[in-house]
């Protein structure tokens, strides 16, 4: 049995993003590629729901969204090499404390804009007060 007829460290349950051959050589180049040619069809495909009537209006929003997790799906998984292993737990975790940090950031931002705008006099009694 020669060392081409063993069988990958992972098995079968290898998973996208990683290269059979141990992220080395043809396989990892491959892999990148693969990567790259979703991350384009996606881009390609936001870009064309957005300037096309192939969708309805109101639904355009949400195939945007759709298409952006898939794109950060991609990401993760092709390019930054986050799975589900075990030894990518820490990743995982950093990754999931990021997000939750940007969702605070981003979520108390719009909730405190909104707060204010509703609080805010109206315009016309702004001007009163200034005469």
């Amino acid at each position: 049995m020669s060392a081409h007829d063993e069988e990958p460290e992972y098995g079968e349950d290898a998973v996208p993003g990683e290269a059979q051959d141990g992220g080395s050589g043809h396989g990892a180049i491959q892999v990148y590629l693969l990567g790259l040619l979703l991350a384009t069809g996606l881009t390609v495909a936001s870009f064309w729901i957005a300037g096309s009537n192939i969708i309805w209006g109101p639904a355009i929003p949400a195939a945007l969204i759709a298409l952006a997790v898939a794109q950060i799906g991609v990401h993760l998984v092709f390019f930054l090499h986050i799975t589900s292993g075990p030894e990518n737990a820490n990743n995982s975790l950093a990754l999931a404390f990021g997000v939750m940090i940007v969702v605070l950031v981003v979520g108390g931002s719009i909730w405190i804009m909104g707060h204010l705008n509703h609080n805010m006099m109206p315009m016309s009694q702004m001007l009163q007060m200034q005469h």
